[in-house]
Protein backbone atom coordinates (compact mmCIF):
# COMPACT_ATOMS: atom_id res chain seq x y z
CA UNK A 1 0.00 0.00 0.00
CA UNK A 2 1.38 3.57 -0.96
CA UNK A 3 1.98 5.32 2.36
CA UNK A 4 -0.03 8.34 3.08
CA UNK A 5 1.74 12.00 2.46
CA UNK A 6 2.25 13.62 5.51
CA UNK A 7 0.04 17.22 5.26
CA UNK A 8 0.24 18.69 8.75
CA UNK A 9 0.14 22.54 9.15
CA UNK A 10 3.64 23.10 11.07
CA UNK A 11 1.56 25.94 12.23
CA UNK A 12 -1.09 24.49 13.66
CA UNK A 13 -0.44 20.89 13.67
CA UNK A 14 -3.25 20.10 11.81
CA UNK A 15 -3.55 18.13 8.85
CA UNK A 16 -4.13 20.26 6.08
CA UNK A 17 -6.78 18.87 3.11
CA UNK A 18 -6.36 17.72 -0.20
CA UNK A 19 -7.23 20.98 -2.66
CA UNK A 20 -7.99 17.58 -5.35
CA UNK A 21 -11.81 18.58 -6.75
CA UNK A 22 -13.88 15.09 -6.36
CA UNK A 23 -17.41 14.64 -6.65
CA UNK A 24 -19.67 11.34 -6.27
CA UNK A 25 -22.59 10.64 -8.08
CA UNK A 26 -25.44 8.78 -6.18
CA UNK A 27 -27.17 9.28 -2.73
CA UNK A 28 -27.91 6.04 -1.54
CA UNK A 29 -26.12 4.45 1.44
CA UNK A 30 -23.01 3.96 -0.25
CA UNK A 31 -22.70 7.07 -1.84
CA UNK A 32 -23.12 9.02 1.42
CA UNK A 33 -20.66 6.55 3.38
CA UNK A 34 -17.84 7.55 0.33
CA UNK A 35 -19.10 11.60 0.65
CA UNK A 36 -18.10 10.93 4.59
CA UNK A 37 -14.35 9.43 3.57
CA UNK A 38 -13.71 11.98 1.02
CA UNK A 39 -14.32 14.72 3.54
CA UNK A 40 -12.07 13.67 6.06
CA UNK A 41 -9.50 14.78 3.46
CA UNK A 42 -10.58 17.07 0.78
CA UNK A 43 -11.12 20.63 1.50
CA UNK A 44 -14.71 20.50 -0.76
CA UNK A 45 -16.79 17.28 -1.98
CA UNK A 46 -19.11 17.70 -4.75
CA UNK A 47 -22.21 15.64 -4.16
CA UNK A 48 -24.69 14.85 -7.22
CA UNK A 49 -27.65 13.76 -5.61
CA UNK A 50 -31.06 12.00 -7.03
CA UNK A 51 -33.58 14.96 -6.99
CA UNK A 52 -34.14 18.74 -5.20
CA UNK A 53 -35.70 16.89 -1.86
CA UNK A 54 -32.77 14.92 -1.20
CA UNK A 55 -30.92 18.30 -1.58
CA UNK A 56 -32.97 20.37 0.08
CA UNK A 57 -32.89 17.67 3.02
CA UNK A 58 -29.12 17.86 3.22
CA UNK A 59 -29.05 21.62 2.78
CA UNK A 60 -31.43 21.98 5.55
CA UNK A 61 -30.46 19.21 8.10
CA UNK A 62 -26.88 18.50 6.96
CA UNK A 63 -27.54 14.60 6.40
CA UNK A 64 -28.92 12.60 4.31
CA UNK A 65 -32.74 12.12 5.03
CA UNK A 66 -32.79 8.89 3.50
CA UNK A 67 -29.59 7.07 4.03
CA UNK A 68 -27.01 6.71 7.06
CA UNK A 69 -28.91 9.23 8.53
CA UNK A 70 -26.55 9.35 11.44
CA UNK A 71 -24.30 11.17 9.67
CA UNK A 72 -23.61 14.72 10.02
CA UNK A 73 -22.08 16.24 7.53
CA UNK A 74 -20.13 19.99 7.63
CA UNK A 75 -22.20 21.69 5.15
CA UNK A 76 -19.02 24.13 4.43
CA UNK A 77 -17.20 20.82 2.94
CA UNK A 78 -20.08 20.02 0.81
CA UNK A 79 -21.15 21.63 -2.56
CA UNK A 80 -24.50 20.03 -3.88
CA UNK A 81 -26.31 19.93 -7.00
CA UNK A 82 -28.50 17.09 -9.14
CA UNK A 83 -26.79 18.18 -12.27
CA UNK A 84 -24.19 15.18 -13.33
CA UNK A 85 -22.94 18.13 -16.28
CA UNK A 86 -22.32 20.78 -13.23
CA UNK A 87 -20.28 18.39 -11.16
CA UNK A 88 -18.46 16.75 -13.71
CA UNK A 89 -17.33 20.05 -15.36
CA UNK A 90 -16.12 20.98 -11.43
CA UNK A 91 -14.62 17.81 -10.78
CA UNK A 92 -11.26 16.12 -11.74
CA UNK A 93 -12.57 12.99 -10.01
CA UNK A 94 -15.88 11.60 -10.63
CA UNK A 95 -17.17 8.76 -8.17
CA UNK A 96 -19.85 6.74 -9.54
CA UNK A 97 -22.00 5.52 -6.87
CA UNK A 98 -25.41 4.94 -8.05
CA UNK A 99 -27.14 1.04 -7.99
CA UNK A 100 -26.23 -0.41 -11.62
CA UNK A 101 -29.76 -0.21 -12.38
CA UNK A 102 -29.65 3.47 -12.72
CA UNK A 103 -26.05 3.85 -13.96
CA UNK A 104 -27.13 4.72 -17.83
CA UNK A 105 -30.28 6.90 -17.38
CA UNK A 106 -27.37 8.94 -15.27
CA UNK A 107 -25.11 9.07 -17.86
CA UNK A 108 -26.72 9.24 -20.81
CA UNK A 109 -27.31 12.91 -18.82
CA UNK A 110 -23.92 14.13 -19.33
CA UNK A 111 -23.05 16.19 -22.10
CA UNK A 112 -20.41 18.15 -20.44
CA UNK A 113 -16.33 17.54 -21.59
CA UNK A 114 -15.49 14.49 -19.45
CA UNK A 115 -11.81 13.89 -21.89
CA UNK A 116 -9.00 13.40 -19.04
CA UNK A 117 -11.35 13.29 -16.39
CA UNK A 118 -10.61 10.23 -13.41
CA UNK A 119 -14.08 7.91 -13.11
CA UNK A 120 -14.45 5.89 -9.79
CA UNK A 121 -17.03 2.96 -10.07
CA UNK A 122 -18.22 2.26 -6.46
CA UNK A 123 -20.85 0.04 -8.36
CA UNK A 124 -21.05 -3.65 -7.56
CA UNK A 125 -23.71 -4.57 -10.21
CA UNK A 126 -24.30 -5.41 -14.06
CA UNK A 127 -25.00 -2.62 -16.35
CA UNK A 128 -28.90 -3.80 -17.71
CA UNK A 129 -28.21 -1.93 -20.62
CA UNK A 130 -25.47 -3.87 -22.47
CA UNK A 131 -24.92 -6.53 -19.93
CA UNK A 132 -22.03 -5.52 -18.73
CA UNK A 133 -19.90 -4.25 -16.04
CA UNK A 134 -19.06 -0.38 -15.23
CA UNK A 135 -15.29 -0.52 -16.53
CA UNK A 136 -16.20 -1.93 -20.11
CA UNK A 137 -19.22 0.21 -20.43
CA UNK A 138 -17.32 3.42 -19.94
CA UNK A 139 -14.81 2.49 -22.22
CA UNK A 140 -17.17 1.17 -24.91
CA UNK A 141 -20.02 3.60 -24.68
CA UNK A 142 -18.01 6.92 -23.41
CA UNK A 143 -14.70 6.26 -24.67
CA UNK A 144 -13.32 6.09 -21.13
CA UNK A 145 -9.75 4.04 -21.04
CA UNK A 146 -8.79 1.93 -18.10
CA UNK A 147 -5.84 4.72 -17.58
CA UNK A 148 -8.68 7.16 -16.29
CA UNK A 149 -10.40 4.58 -14.79
CA UNK A 150 -10.30 2.89 -11.32
CA UNK A 151 -12.64 0.28 -9.60
CA UNK A 152 -13.16 0.38 -5.39
CA UNK A 153 -13.19 -2.91 -3.73
CA UNK A 154 -14.01 -4.17 -0.34
CA UNK A 155 -14.50 -5.10 1.93
CA UNK A 156 -16.66 -2.50 3.25
CA UNK A 157 -20.42 -1.65 4.32
CA UNK A 158 -21.30 1.68 4.46
CA UNK A 159 -22.94 1.62 8.20
CA UNK A 160 -19.81 0.87 9.80
CA UNK A 161 -18.14 3.66 7.55
CA UNK A 162 -20.88 5.79 9.14
CA UNK A 163 -20.00 4.58 12.75
CA UNK A 164 -16.37 4.82 12.03
CA UNK A 165 -15.58 1.70 12.65
CA UNK A 166 -11.94 0.25 10.84
CA UNK A 167 -12.58 -0.67 7.43
CA UNK A 168 -10.22 -1.34 4.33
CA UNK A 169 -10.84 -0.40 0.52
CA UNK A 170 -8.58 -1.80 -2.24
CA UNK A 171 -8.56 0.87 -5.00
CA UNK A 172 -7.85 -0.76 -8.13
CA UNK A 173 -6.43 1.18 -11.51
CA UNK A 174 -3.66 0.71 -13.68
CA UNK A 175 -1.88 3.99 -13.23
CA UNK A 176 0.30 4.14 -10.23
CA UNK A 177 -0.54 8.05 -10.34
CA UNK A 178 -4.12 7.62 -10.14
CA UNK A 179 -3.25 5.13 -7.15
CA UNK A 180 -1.77 7.56 -5.54
CA UNK A 181 -4.46 10.85 -5.45
CA UNK A 182 -7.35 8.17 -4.73
CA UNK A 183 -4.89 6.83 -1.62
CA UNK A 184 -4.19 10.21 -0.47
CA UNK A 185 -8.32 11.24 -0.44
CA UNK A 186 -9.70 8.09 0.65
CA UNK A 187 -6.97 6.99 3.36
CA UNK A 188 -7.60 8.15 7.00
CA UNK A 189 -7.88 6.74 10.57
CA UNK A 190 -10.93 4.85 9.84
CA UNK A 191 -10.09 3.69 5.97
CA UNK A 192 -7.22 2.16 5.47
CA UNK A 193 -6.41 1.54 1.70
CA UNK A 194 -4.45 -0.88 -0.64
CA UNK A 195 -3.78 -0.87 -3.95
CA UNK A 196 -4.11 -3.42 -7.31
CA UNK A 197 -4.19 -3.02 -10.42
CA UNK A 198 -6.49 -5.65 -11.41
CA UNK A 199 -9.73 -3.61 -12.18
CA UNK A 200 -12.24 -6.27 -14.32
CA UNK A 201 -11.17 -8.95 -11.05
CA UNK A 202 -12.14 -6.76 -8.54
CA UNK A 203 -15.01 -5.64 -10.27
CA UNK A 204 -16.69 -9.28 -11.17
CA UNK A 205 -15.71 -10.65 -7.47
CA UNK A 206 -17.51 -7.66 -6.17
CA UNK A 207 -21.01 -8.82 -8.52
CA UNK A 208 -20.31 -11.96 -7.83
CA UNK A 209 -19.58 -11.72 -4.12
CA UNK A 210 -22.96 -10.21 -3.93
CA UNK A 211 -24.76 -13.18 -5.62
CA UNK A 212 -23.19 -15.39 -3.17
CA UNK A 213 -24.19 -13.13 -0.43
CA UNK A 214 -27.86 -13.95 -1.46
CA UNK A 215 -27.36 -17.95 -1.46
CA UNK A 216 -25.47 -17.33 2.16
CA UNK A 217 -29.05 -15.75 3.21
CA UNK A 218 -31.19 -18.23 1.71
CA UNK A 219 -29.73 -21.06 3.66
CA UNK A 220 -29.86 -18.64 6.80
CA UNK A 221 -33.50 -18.55 6.10
CA UNK A 222 -34.12 -22.00 4.96
CA UNK A 223 -32.21 -22.83 8.97
CA UNK A 224 -28.96 -24.21 7.72
CA UNK A 225 -26.33 -23.26 10.44
CA UNK A 226 -22.84 -21.48 10.52
CA UNK A 227 -21.18 -25.27 9.50
CA UNK A 228 -23.47 -25.09 6.27
CA UNK A 229 -22.32 -21.75 5.35
CA UNK A 230 -18.79 -21.88 5.99
CA UNK A 231 -18.56 -25.03 3.50
CA UNK A 232 -21.02 -22.50 1.40
CA UNK A 233 -18.35 -19.65 1.27
CA UNK A 234 -15.15 -21.80 0.84
CA UNK A 235 -16.45 -23.91 -2.21
CA UNK A 236 -17.96 -19.81 -3.52
CA UNK A 237 -14.68 -18.45 -3.49
CA UNK A 238 -13.21 -21.28 -5.66
CA UNK A 239 -16.69 -21.15 -7.87
CA UNK A 240 -15.17 -17.00 -8.09
CA UNK A 241 -11.69 -17.83 -8.98
CA UNK A 242 -12.75 -20.36 -11.26
CA UNK A 243 -15.16 -17.77 -13.07
CA UNK A 244 -12.54 -15.07 -12.82
CA UNK A 245 -9.92 -16.86 -14.52
CA UNK A 246 -12.62 -17.61 -17.32
CA UNK A 247 -12.66 -13.77 -17.71
CA UNK A 248 -9.74 -12.78 -17.41
CA UNK A 249 -6.45 -14.18 -16.89
CA UNK A 250 -4.23 -11.66 -14.55
CA UNK A 251 -1.81 -12.12 -11.55
CA UNK A 252 -4.56 -12.44 -8.64
CA UNK A 253 -4.83 -14.39 -5.32
CA UNK A 254 -8.48 -14.65 -4.58
CA UNK A 255 -7.55 -14.85 -0.61
CA UNK A 256 -7.42 -11.21 -0.30
CA UNK A 257 -9.32 -9.00 0.87
CA UNK A 258 -10.72 -7.34 -1.86
CA UNK A 259 -12.14 -11.19 -3.15
CA UNK A 260 -12.03 -13.37 0.08
CA UNK A 261 -12.80 -10.40 2.68
CA UNK A 262 -15.58 -8.85 0.91
CA UNK A 263 -17.42 -12.09 0.30
CA UNK A 264 -16.82 -12.92 3.61
CA UNK A 265 -18.55 -9.70 5.12
CA UNK A 266 -21.34 -9.98 2.42
CA UNK A 267 -22.57 -13.62 3.13
CA UNK A 268 -22.17 -13.13 7.48
CA UNK A 269 -22.97 -9.65 7.99
CA UNK A 270 -26.31 -8.55 9.07
CA UNK A 271 -25.85 -5.35 7.25
CA UNK A 272 -25.99 -7.05 3.85
CA UNK A 273 -28.68 -6.21 1.73
CA UNK A 274 -27.66 -9.42 -0.56
CA UNK A 275 -27.91 -12.07 2.10
CA UNK A 276 -31.20 -10.14 3.70
CA UNK A 277 -32.84 -10.29 0.37
CA UNK A 278 -31.86 -14.25 0.60
CA UNK A 279 -32.84 -14.63 4.05
CA UNK A 280 -36.32 -13.24 3.32
CA UNK A 281 -36.33 -15.37 0.66
CA UNK A 282 -35.41 -18.72 2.50
CA UNK A 283 -38.21 -18.17 4.94
CA UNK A 284 -40.75 -18.04 2.28
CA UNK A 285 -41.02 -14.82 0.74
CA UNK A 286 -41.55 -14.89 -2.88
CA UNK A 287 -38.63 -13.51 -4.95
CA UNK A 288 -40.56 -10.38 -5.96
CA UNK A 289 -42.55 -9.61 -2.63
CA UNK A 290 -38.68 -9.74 -0.80
CA UNK A 291 -37.52 -7.27 -3.27
CA UNK A 292 -40.79 -5.21 -2.80
CA UNK A 293 -40.02 -5.61 1.13
CA UNK A 294 -36.48 -3.76 0.92
CA UNK A 295 -35.71 0.10 0.14
CA UNK A 296 -32.18 -0.61 -1.33
CA UNK A 297 -31.17 -2.36 -3.84
CA UNK A 298 -29.50 -5.45 -3.85
CA UNK A 299 -27.37 -5.99 -6.80
CA UNK A 300 -27.10 -9.29 -6.78
CA UNK A 301 -30.55 -9.96 -7.78
CA UNK A 302 -29.85 -8.54 -11.22
CA UNK A 303 -26.35 -9.96 -11.50
CA UNK A 304 -27.35 -13.27 -11.12
CA UNK A 305 -29.07 -13.59 -14.31
CA UNK A 306 -25.96 -12.04 -16.33
CA UNK A 307 -23.08 -14.09 -14.31
CA UNK A 308 -24.93 -16.91 -14.97
CA UNK A 309 -25.79 -17.21 -18.62
CA UNK A 310 -21.86 -16.00 -19.01
CA UNK A 311 -20.92 -19.12 -17.58
CA UNK A 312 -23.25 -21.18 -19.28
CA UNK A 313 -21.64 -19.47 -22.68
CA UNK A 314 -18.08 -20.43 -21.22
CA UNK A 315 -19.04 -23.86 -20.03
CA UNK A 316 -18.14 -23.34 -16.38
CA UNK A 317 -19.31 -25.54 -13.68
CA UNK A 318 -20.74 -23.61 -11.19
CA UNK A 319 -23.31 -25.09 -9.21
CA UNK A 320 -24.07 -22.53 -6.06
CA UNK A 321 -24.24 -19.91 -9.58
CA UNK A 322 -26.72 -22.80 -10.99
CA UNK A 323 -28.45 -22.62 -7.47
CA UNK A 324 -29.33 -19.33 -7.04
CA UNK A 325 -30.23 -18.66 -10.42
CA UNK A 326 -32.55 -21.45 -10.51
CA UNK A 327 -34.10 -20.01 -7.24
CA UNK A 328 -34.56 -16.16 -8.61
CA UNK A 329 -35.30 -16.57 -11.95
CA UNK A 330 -37.11 -19.92 -12.83
CA UNK A 331 -39.07 -19.95 -9.23
CA UNK A 332 -37.49 -23.05 -8.34
CA UNK A 333 -38.13 -24.12 -4.45
CA UNK A 334 -35.25 -22.80 -2.43
CA UNK A 335 -35.28 -26.09 0.09
CA UNK A 336 -35.38 -28.49 -3.01
CA UNK A 337 -32.45 -26.61 -4.57
CA UNK A 338 -30.50 -26.82 -2.09
CA UNK A 339 -30.81 -30.24 -0.46
CA UNK A 340 -29.61 -30.65 -4.05
CA UNK A 341 -26.84 -27.88 -3.70
CA UNK A 342 -25.74 -30.00 0.06
CA UNK A 343 -24.67 -33.37 -2.28
CA UNK A 344 -22.19 -30.91 -4.30
CA UNK A 345 -20.17 -29.14 -2.13
CA UNK A 346 -17.35 -29.92 0.06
Amino acid sequence: MAKKKNNSDSTTGKKSKNDVAVGVVGSGSFATAIVKMLVENCKTVHWCVRNEFVKGAIELRGHNPTYLTAVNFNLKSLKLTTDINELVSSCDIVVLATPSIYLSDTLDKMKCDYKDKIFVSAIKGIIPKVNDVVAHYLKEEFQIGFRNQAVIAGPCHAEEVAMERLSYLTLATVEDEVSQKLVDIFNSDFIKVHSSKDILGNEYSAILKNIFAIGAGIASGLGYGDNFTAVFVSNAIREMEIFLEAIYEAPRDVNESAYLGDLLVTAYSLFSRNRNLGNLIGKGYTVKSAIQSMNMVAEGYYAADSIYKTAKEKRLKLPIIDTIYGILYEGKNAEKQYKKLTAKLN
